[in-house]
């Protein structure tokens, strides 16, 4: 699609969404329905899966279980990593099923692969659970969002951070899929800006068991940081390989650094083994009453805490219900005026808003994993090192190529 084109959308949107009247219901069924689309069987249900599908689910019973006098419905389903196969549900979700909005998209390619089809047809999507920068850039959309992370801002916090504290040179290990690439492009990008240099790096398919090969290169390379461009079950069998072959603490004095590591993983791996690490998150359990108040409803239901994933899962799909209730309908069009015009607040997000580019603006943080004798429970894991404003975090908006910036900058 042309800057031209995506222009026109943005402005029939608008034009559609400001002649909407909020006190007449006008929706396309009896039920407002939300798709959930995550990976539920692979290397990374463990962060999103059934974690997510009960994030939205509090969601929808919070918000009272119906939408102008609809019921809200929300389904799920297992896209297994494969972006054939997300593309597909969503097909069939939006065009048979009367799915809202899909919510989830956690594996970038399956996000960018639906993103691409909700585009064309002008469907609404929120990506909560993948991190691809491309999402709020070329591939960025009237009626597509960003909640949470992104390569960019977990790429520069940690990066830049850990090339100030010493670690000059790194070696990355890759998830070798999109989300991965991208991942390890903007912290290169990051370690140079600040100095650092990257001597070399190695791609690991996805969902791999054996990490013992790629980890040796890494060791031989001498690089002072082994960075791990991957999340889920591929970054807790690494952190587990590189202290079993003690590369970590060792003579040669290397250290791993996480580019997507969250509270669930520190879990898994226990404090002994990820103690120290520098980790960048959206959210925290542990910041305020609301975000434990919670935190604790969800460990009530799911016995884990939620991580950043889930805590977007779950503000994305108030939001959405608050715009379709203010927008009177579930038009996808007047429905994503309306969650760009109204500001987020809810228990993990305060005074949020969303920029042209359909990214979520909110700050991010970085923290260090606490030493086993430091913690006070079993979700204690996280010492807050630092708040990295929105602005500091995340990409500017006129260096993403998104044509919505371009047009909204004219």
């Amino acid at each position: 699609m042309t800057h031209s084109k995506f222009a026109t959308l943005v402005a029939a949107c608008l034009v559609w969404a400001n002649a909407a009247t909020p006190s007449v219901a006008q929706l396309s069924g009896d039920t407002v329905k939300i798709g959930v689309l995550n990976d539920m069987s692979g290397p990374y249900a463990d962060i999103t899966g059934q974690s997510s599908l009960m994030a939205v689910q509090m969601a929808a019973e919070e918000f009272g279980g119906s939408v102008l006098g609809r019921k809200i419905e929300v389904i799920s389903a297992d896209h297994q990593n494969k972006p054939d196969l997300g593309s597909a549900i969503a097909r069939r979700w939006y065009d048979q099923d009367g799915v809202d909005v899909i919510v989830g998209l956690g594996a970038s390619s399956v996000a960018l692969a639906v993103r691409s089809y909700a585009r064309e047809k002008g469907k609404l999507d929120i990506a909560t659970s993948s991190g691809s920068s491309d999402l709020t850039g070329p591939a960025c959309s009237p009626t597509g969002f960003h909640w949470m992370h992104d390569t960019y801002a977990l790429a520069k916090t940690l990066a830049t951070a850990t090339v100030k504290n010493g670690g000059s040179s790194w070696f990355f290990v890759t998830a070798d899929y999109s989300f991965g690439h991208v991942l390890e492009r903007d912290a290169a990008r990051f370690v140079e800006a600040a100095g650092g240099r990257v001597i070399g790096r190695v791609r690991a398919p996805i969902n791999s068991t054996d990490f013992s090969s790629y980890l040796l290169q890494a060791q031989a390379s001498g690089a002072k940081i082994i960075g791990m461009a991957n999340g889920g079950n591929d970054t807790i069998n690494t952190v587990k390989t590189a202290r079993e072959f003690g590369l970590v603490g060792g003579a040669t004095q290397q250290s791993l650094a996480s580019l997507l590591l969250m509270i669930t993983d520190v879990h898994a791996l226990g404090l002994e083994a990820a103690q120290g690490m520098l980790l960048t998150e959206g959210f925290y359990w542990d910041q305020t009453d609301e975000t434990r108040g919670f935190a604790n409803r969800f460990l009530a239901r799911r016995k884990l805490m939620p991580n950043m994933m889930n805590a977007a899962d779950y503000s994305a799909t108030l939001h959405y219900l608050k715009a379709v209730q203010s927008a009177g309908t579930d038009d996808p069009a007047a429905v994503a005026a309306a969650m760009r015009s109204l500001p987020i607040n809810d228990a993990t997000l305060k005074n949020g808003k969303i920029r042209s580019d359909g990214r979520i603006e909110r700050d991010m943080y970085l923290f260090r994993v606490k030493k086993p004798g430091e913690s006070r429970g079993a979700w204690d894991l996280y010492e807050q090192i630092a708040t990295v404003p929105f602005g500091d975090a995340f990409r500017p908006l006129s260096e993403g190529s998104c044509p919505l910036a371009a047009a909204a900058s004219r």
